[in-house]
């Protein structure tokens, strides 16, 4: 099956990116806009960080079809914003994305419960590499059932919310935040203040940190563990549908295959802020964000072959014809997040705030 190729991201069409900004603004003004970027980027990071590290902390696995579950939740919504457009449903455009995601949500919750009832409960007591193949294998499932629905071409997500720029500084051209940006970073932060408070001030809450650390006394001591496990899927899906929806509207597309990579690069948030730990998943998701966004503004700079144009005459040739020649350019992101993986793993393998890894496993 022959690659399908993607529109290009927002970080490389947009012109506030990379060193090309540096000619019409202060360096100060493009570091700001990276890090807006990389504040909204990493949100969702974060967002989907969660349903990962949730998952492992309660029954120590990792669910790799998570970002297929992110991955639905945009394709409904998607489904349901379309046909309310095209029915000329008279209804603001804010209201018709909101329904979107109010659909979006259940669905995924349903998906995220059927995962965890019909194939990773069977193998709670199987050896550990079973029900990583099973989460292997039903990412691979959800990603050709959404391709048979949505077929294989990459969606058009309708962008029907105007959006609306705010200056951060006085420069016409210098950094900006738009309302869809505010909104995701906004809604982020909200999710994971909720999240924090379910947990540590609820009764649920309490028995889904029972059942963290120890399942046998957890039950003993008249917890249900097959309902806090359902519920910790089904609530790390709700979030997925959520992630979902903010990609497709900040992006502008949606593809079958959308959530293979972020769901990888979010697991690489969850490793760096410390797996099985709230906390560390969103500090996790923020910085592998900025990270990414700084590392795509900044490389073409960087590695610009330009300034080693006084050591090679071939260089000082080729940089006339292109003062731009550089080595790596910003579709060299993807790297970054990989990179902090594996030095993260090297050096800190219970990332930044979690605990010994090998203590749990």
């Amino acid at each position: 099956m022959e690659p399908v190729a993607l529109p290009a991201r927002k970080w490389e069409s947009d012109p506030s990116f990379g060193h090309n900004r540096g000619r019409q603004a202060p360096h100060v003004d493009t570091f700001l806009q990276q890090l807006i970027n990389g504040l909204t980027l990493g949100s969702v990071y974060a967002i989907v960080a969660l349903g990962y590290t949730m998952v492992y902390g309660i029954i120590q696995l990792i669910n790799f079809a998570h970002g297929e579950v992110v991955m639905i939740g945009a394709m409904v919504a998607y489904s349901v914003i379309v046909g309310l457009v095209g029915a000329k449903v008279a209804l603001p455009p804010l209201a018709i994305v909101l329904i979107g995601l109010v659909t979006a949500i259940p669905v995924c919750m349903a998906v995220g419960y059927t995962l965890e009832r019909v194939a990773y409960r069977p193998l709670r007591r199987a050896p550990r590499l079973a029900p990583l193949i099973t989460a292997i294998g039903l990412s691979i499932i959800l990603q050709h059932l959404a391709m048979i629905i949505w077929s294989r071409n990459p969606l058009p997500y309708p962008q029907i919310v105007q959006t609306v720029p705010y200056h951060l500084t006085d420069s016409p051209n210098g950094a900006t935040i738009t309302n869809v940006q505010i909104a995701i970073i906004g809604g982020s932060f909200a999710m994971m203040g909720g999240l924090l408070a379910l947990v540590y001030r609820t009764k649920l809450g309490i028995a889904m940190r029972a059942t963290s650390q120890n399942q046998a006394v957890a039950g003993l001591m008249g917890i249900d563990i097959d309902r806090v496990i359902a519920v910790t899927f089904v609530i790390g899906a709700a979030l997925g549908a959520v992630a979902g929806v903010m990609v497709g509207s900040y992006y502008g597309v949606a593809h079958y295959q959308m959530g293979f990579l972020l769901g990888l690069k979010a697991f690489s948030a969850a490793v760096l802020g410390g797996i099985g730990n709230l906390a560390g998943a969103m500090l996790g998701g923020v910085l592998l964000g900025m990270i990414e966004a700084l590392g795509a503004g900044y490389v073409g700079e960087l590695t610009n072959l330009c300034q080693l144009s006084d050591w090679s005459t071939t260089i000082a040739e080729r940089c006339e014809t292109d003062p731009n020649l550089t080595l790596f350019g910003s579709n060299y992101q993807d790297v970054f997040a990989f990179i902090v993986l594996i030095a993260v793993l090297v050096f800190r393998p219970s990332g930044l705030l979690g605990e010994r890894v090998s203590d749990r496993a």
